[in-house]
């Protein structure tokens, strides 16, 4: 299974950017979508940005016009460009991929990576 692993979580104020990137540990083929998702402690995993195998993006309305998801096949690395960052984006935010691997149908999941926005 692909391993997926994010990074560039941070503290950062209101009104700032954040940058998320998520490795995959190989290129993945067959992708259905690829995407972010973000939890707070007690509360579901909720979907932030969507990047379909065709290359369309789904967003969150929370999040329209300020995130934008982005991906290098080149480097195997998915990105996520958060910016006008306000404190209820602040939570653990997941990278995931759906894909197809020897006609199986697999979900992987990073380790998620915090994001505080805060004074």
């Amino acid at each position: 299974q692909v391993q997926l692993v994010e990074s560039g979580g941070d503290l950062v104020q209101p009104g700032g950017s954040l940058s998320l990137s998520c490795a995959a540990s190989e290129r993945i083929s067959k992708v259905i979508n690829m995407g972010w998702y973000r939890q707070l402690p007690g509360r579901e995993r909720d979907m932030v940005a969507l990047l379909v195998g065709g290359g369309s993006t789904i967003y969150a309305d929370s999040v329209k016009g300020r995130f934008t998801i982005s991906r290098d096949n080149a480097k195997n690395t998915l990105y996520l460009q958060m910016t006008d960052l306000k404190p209820e984006d602040t939570a653990v935010y997941y990278c995931s991929a759906r894909y197809y691997s020897n006609l199986e149908l697999i979900d992987s999941w990073g380790q998620g990576t915090q994001v505080t926005v805060s004074l």
